[in-house]
């Protein structure tokens, strides 16, 4: 079966809608579907709540997507580089419901896996377990996180083959493994797409049971802070 699609608008088609809640995969400029991304912008829908480590930076990535007012809410753990991001919060203009990093991503693992939910020690006793369901096993207080399923997902991979088995470069891994396998549909952008029984079975990171739709793209390569030392 092959699933690979155009472009990034044909690879959403049909797929988009107002007040949809949309996994996306990345961490910081570090593998993120910047394609898709770019395509929703394009195709206007709003209301949008998007579950992601960051929300990218003013401009690029889901920072397009801030900009533009799409975003309605946002399910994250870092949101620091982003001034737009934190001018929307603090105005009141944009919803957030922080997680812890290992939380946010064991939220999106669970509702790939079919786990509605899962206890965890991480944010007891601050805000993140407010009004949390909590628990005490062998005399230690954990509080009740659930499972994230998404309406959809976009991630970001280097290579795939048609029937859509993803192989991630390098950190490039990061959330896209949880953030695709938690979408109800997932749609992956690739760099490279390759024949069938050209990538070693097990060197695939993600089977293409989870994904439905591929686009092969030209992505960039930003640098999120450079630093370097002052020359002597």
């Amino acid at each position: 079966m092959n699933k690979v699609y155009p472009g990034a608008a044909a690879a959403l088609d049909g797929l988009l809608t107002d007040g949809m809640l949309i996994a996306a995969g990345g961490f910081g400029l570090c593998g993120i579907p910047e394609l898709l991304i770019a395509a929703i912008r394009d195709a206007g829908v709003k209301g949008l709540t998007v579950a992601s480590n960051n929300a990218g930076v003013d401009g690029f990535g889901l920072g397009q997507l801030l900009e533009t007012r799409q975003v309605k809410k946002m399910i994250s753990s870092y949101v620091g580089e982003n001034a737009e991001f934190m001018r929307q919060y603090l105005s009141g203009e944009l919803e957030l419901e922080f997680n812890p990093q290992g939380t946010l991503a064991e939220r999106m693992r669970a509702g790939g896996a079919g786990i509605p939910g899962f206890y965890t020690a991480t944010g007891v006793g601050t805000v993140i377990a407010e009004g949390k369901e909590h628990h005490d096993f062998d005399g230690k207080t954990y509080i009740l996180e659930r499972g994230l399923v998404a309406d959809l997902s976009i991630v970001k991979a280097w290579k795939a083959d048609p029937s859509g088995n993803l192989v991630f470069r390098k950190t490039a891994r990061n959330f896209n493994v949880p953030a695709a396998t938690c979408g109800r549909v997932c749609v992956a952008e690739v760099e490279e797409v390759v024949p069938l029984g050209a990538l070693d079975a097990d060197s695939i990171h993600l089977p293409g049971i989870y994904v439905h739709r591929i686009v092969q793209g030209q992505h960039e390569k930003r640098i999120e802070q450079r630093t370097v030392r002052p020359r002597g």
